[in-house]
């Protein structure tokens, strides 16, 4: 019984202490990989005990990866100032400037309510002329005539010839009763100094000359014998050709119109539910299909000549029209996209159509922190004048905004190429 029981003993003994044996190993392993070494007494006996060490390896791993007693090391730690927020973007003042950035501090103002419709551009009434045959006879340009080209007044725009036709060339008819009607006049003119004519007789014969010469000179003059000229009644483009070379025509058959003065329409289609907000209308904004540039009714020396008082089965929109100068950026017949101005409203913050951006369906501005700094900030927009958009939320007033080069701050933040305020240790 003794003998197992000191069997027993032994086992369990060694057992233990090749357990602690273990234990240690691992433990200065653990040690070294953190620059420690575990320091072994003489004299200390490991007999029937187990060292605990979780307090050595719980300060081991206090330690910081890269640092040991010796020194403290800062190699690859790089702190970042002002990287709390994404939206912040660097751009050099010198970039800025060539790039045409500028910003301005805004404060709530005046801005006009809007109304956003459709409308075109007319030609005024009485500018747009209409020229007509005067002979009936076949038709031929007396210059290459298309849509836009410039004409003057009295110039020739076509010839008529009437040459082959059954009732004879006009022109030649004309031609005849002058000649004859100048005779008459000459000899009349003779015969009442020696009273064989009545002086009432003379001014008869008089009078058919004159008729007969301004009816011939008209159908003559700048036909180059080959038919009778029609002019231009005014000057200016000319807007629609409605023959072409070798038609027939009739007396009174029209051939082009020309578009003349210094005025034209604008007129704007506003729905009838607006009608309400119509007599408080007093100018506009407008933008041409095919240009990006804003015009204003104020700028043309524009006025409100007014607006329908009614609708029909056939269009439900009210007209409202304003006279405006002629310009050449402006092109009669032109659709435009019109902002319809009426009462002030203060205390609104507003920025121009430049200083916004847009991403994914949002709206962006760039509030300038310092000369070199901006930061991207959200925005809800309200209406637009054409010029200008009003600001509903995302800025409070007393902000440096970005107003002019917006996408040049945008093209920057997305390019990525300086770190935000970075420096290394």
């Amino acid at each position: 019984m003794k003998r197992t029981l000191k069997a027993i003993f032994s086992g369990v003994l060694c057992i233990a202490v090749c357990w602690s044996l273990a234990s240690c190993k691992n433990s200065q392993n653990t040690g070294d990989a953190h620059g420690h070494s575990e320091e072994i007494h003489e004299g200390h006996s490991h007999d029937g005990h187990v060292h605990d060490h979780e307090g050595h390896e719980h300060g081991a791993h206090e330690n910081h990866a890269g640092h040991d007693h010796s020194g403290h090391s800062h190699e690859g730690d790089i702190h970042s100032e002002g990287e709390g927020s994404p939206d912040e973007i660097i751009l050099s003042a010198e970039s800025a400037a060539a790039a045409g950035v500028k910003a301005e501090t805004i404060m709530p103002g005046k801005f006009r309510s809007v109304l956003e419709v459709s409308g075109r551009i007319m030609p005024a009434p009485g500018n747009e002329s209409t020229v007509v045959a005067n002979v009936p006879g076949v038709v031929s340009f007396a210059a290459p005539l298309v849509e836009g080209s410039l004409v003057n007044e009295g110039s020739p725009m076509f010839t008529i010839s009437s040459s082959n036709l059954q009732d004879g060339d006009p022109v030649q008819r004309a031609r005849i009763a002058y000649e004859t009607a100048q005779k008459e006049y000459e000899r009349a003119a003779k015969l009442v100094e020696d009273n064989i004519v009545s002086r009432q007789e003379y001014e008869a014969a008089k009078g058919r000359y004159e008729t007969a010469r301004l009816t011939y000179e008209a159908l003559a003059a700048d036909g180059s014998g080959n038919g009778t000229a029609v002019k231009s009644p005014a000057s200016g483009y000319v807007e629609s050709c409605l023959v072409k070379e070798g038609d027939y025509v009739s007396v009174g058959t029209p051939l082009a119109t020309v578009l003349s003065g210094n005025s034209m329409y604008l007129k704007a289609d506003v729905s009838e539910r607006y009608l309400s907000r119509l007599p408080g209308v007093k100018s506009a904004n407008f933008r041409l299909s095919y240009s990006d540039k804003v015009f204003s009714t104020a700028g043309l020396n524009g006025r409100l000549l007014g607006y329908g008082r009614s609708t029909d089965e056939t269009n439900a929109y009210i007209p409202v029209t304003f006279a405006i100068n002629a310009s050449d950026d402006i092109l009669a017949g032109a659709y435009a996209q019109i902002w319809l101005l009426s009462e002030e409203r203060d205390g609104v913050i507003s920025l121009p159509v430049e200083a916004i951006t847009e991403e994914q369906g949002h709206n962006f501005v760039y509030i300038q922190l310092d000369p070199t700094c901006y930061k991207k900030q959200e925005v809800t927009l309200g209406a637009t004048d054409g010029n200008r958009y009003e600001i509903l939320s995302g800025l409070h007033g007393g902000e440096t905004v970005v107003t002019h080069g917006a996408i040049h701050v945008k093209l920057a933040s997305a390019s990525n190429a300086i770190p935000a305020h970075s420096h290394s240790h």
